[in-house]
């Protein structure tokens, strides 16, 4: 015996996506879990956006007004102005010696620039990566394995 379940009723002004800082948001997540499909933007930190933008964390992304969302892209982008240094994502930046705290593609260019610099240096991270091998100290015995390393190899003649 399934329930009837009542349609939602949808506002004329419901948007369906909602843009901020490059990434498409579903509008019917409610907002603090919507703000956290923005990579780089976890739970803790979209409830204090959220609270910074004095916005329903329960209401949805897809009913808010352009200001309020305006107001949100302005916060995500502005975060590390807002909070104490050990709360943000990159302490002490390596080029420019600033703390920051990156959102969306600036991770991803981030981490592959922190790899290459590795590399370069010959670090025994960089050259674990330019191996293909596990670099933070997992074993590599019976775990990790690829190709055609599974199996037990057996000596001729025993």
């Amino acid at each position: 015996m399934a329930k009837d379940k009542k349609p939602t009723e949808v506002n004329e002004d419901f948007n369906f996506i909602v843009r901020i800082v490059n990434t498409d948001i579903d509008g019917q997540k409610r907002v603090a879990v919507g703000i956290q499909s923005i990579k780089g933007v976890g739970k803790r930190v979209a409830e204090i956006i959220v609270k910074k933008a004095d916005v329903d964390p329960s209401s949805k992304m897809g009913d808010l007004p352009d200001d309020k969302v305006k107001e949100l892209e302005k916060l995500v982008a502005g975060y590390s102005e807002m909070v104490p240094p050990w709360a943000i994502n990159r302490q002490s930046d390596y080029e420019t010696g600033a703390d920051l705290h990156l959102i969306g593609q600036e991770i991803e260019l981030m981490v592959k620039d922190d790899i290459n610099r590795m590399k370069m240096i010959r670090c025994y991270r960089g050259v674990r990566h330019e191996g293909r091998h596990k670099v933070r100290g997992q074993r590599t015995r019976s775990n990790g394995r690829r190709g055609l390393t599974m199996g037990v190899s057996r000596r001729r003649g025993a």
